[in-house]
């Protein structure tokens, strides 16, 4: 596995400019933070689990505003109707005829904030749209602005008031990440500075959304060779015929395994992928996939599978 004390590469500009304004607000993080724009690279959609007050939602919006997209924020909570998500029709008196209120799905950025407060029939509401870019409401299906970017926050399932999230929904999401409190440096930082939410406020756009379109475009043009393929399927291989999981990795998976790999290997300025870059993103991308069998719960699957599969 890829040694967490390892100093990261410098990535491309713009994105040294964003990696750097974001490890501003969050400070510590840099190996997460990295990881959270690797996915939006990848065109995938992020889950960011831990306890309250680690920084999930100050993250989110700080890349939500360094991406200069349109942005809404979604509370998520127990009476949330996916209505109030995807927009309703209400009847115009002046035109005679029913007019469509488009939902705060409708923006380019969503942060989707405490979404396993919600009960599953509102959760399901993102469903179709982060896996097709779109939403049908009341028969009629309407395209969503591009890029589209979904960055969920969750609460441990152990809190009250929570509703886990389906597998369904959790394999919509390419990464899962977890925060962690902060080293002692970088919390005394956080004493001393300025509030957060102060800087949240000053922070101004690095990317518009043309410009993240053609950084993603980039992406899929890096390669990825024969043996590197080879790599990704032996990890796919053994996480089925395994028992030591319940359920192997979806093809859905394998996917999102490659693309969050290519954006990785981008961002440490290379044209092809590496191994490295699938450890580096293998954690983020299967740990909340993988369910581990009864009494292995307490193994991080993602370093079971890098240490089983050997690099062709």
């Amino acid at each position: 596995m890829i040694d967490p004390a390892r100093p990261l590469p410098s990535p491309p500009p713009p994105l040294d400019e964003l990696l750097v304004r974001v490890g501003g607000i969050i400070l510590g993080k840099e190996r997460q933070i990295r990881l959270a724009v690797a996915c939006l690279l990848a065109r995938g959609h992020l889950l960011i689990q831990d306890r309250p007050g680690v920084g999930k939602t100050t993250l989110a919006q700080a890349l939500a505003r360094s991406l200069g997209a349109g942005f809404r924020r979604i509370q998520f909570t127990s009476d949330l109707l996916p209505a109030d998500v995807l927009g309703v029709s209400v009847y115009d008196r002046h035109t005679e005829a029913f007019r469509f209120h488009p939902g705060p799905i409708f923006s380019q950025v969503i942060l989707a904030d405490e979404i396993n407060r919600a009960m599953p029939k509102a959760q399901s509401a993102l469903l179709e749209a982060m896996e097709e870019g779109r939403v049908t409401v009341e028969g009629e299906t309407r395209p969503l602005p591009e890029p589209f970017f979904v960055i969920a926050t969750q609460n441990p399932l152990d809190r009250a008031g929570t509703f886990p999230l389906p597998q369904s929904q959790l394999d919509r999401f390419l990464m899962c990440l977890d925060l962690g409190y902060p080293d002692a440096r970088s919390e005394r930082a956080l004493l001393e500075g300025i509030p957060r939410r102060r800087l949240l406020a000053d922070l101004t756009a690095v990317l518009d959304p043309a410009a993240l379109s053609g950084l993603q475009v980039r992406v899929d043009r890096i390669h990825a060779a024969a043996p590197l393929l080879d790599y990704i399927q032996d990890l796919l291989a053994y996480s089925r015929t395994s028992v030591h999981f319940r359920a192997g990795l979806s093809p859905r998976a394998g996917l999102g395994l490659l693309a969050a790999s290519r954006a990785w290997a981008f961002l440490a300025g290379r044209e092809e992928v590496l191994p490295e870059d699938v450890q580096a993103v293998l954690h983020g991308v299967v740990g909340h996939r993988l369910v581990p069998v009864v009494g292995s719960e307490g193994e991080d699957p993602s370093n079971h599978l890098a240490a089983a599969v050997p690099i062709p």
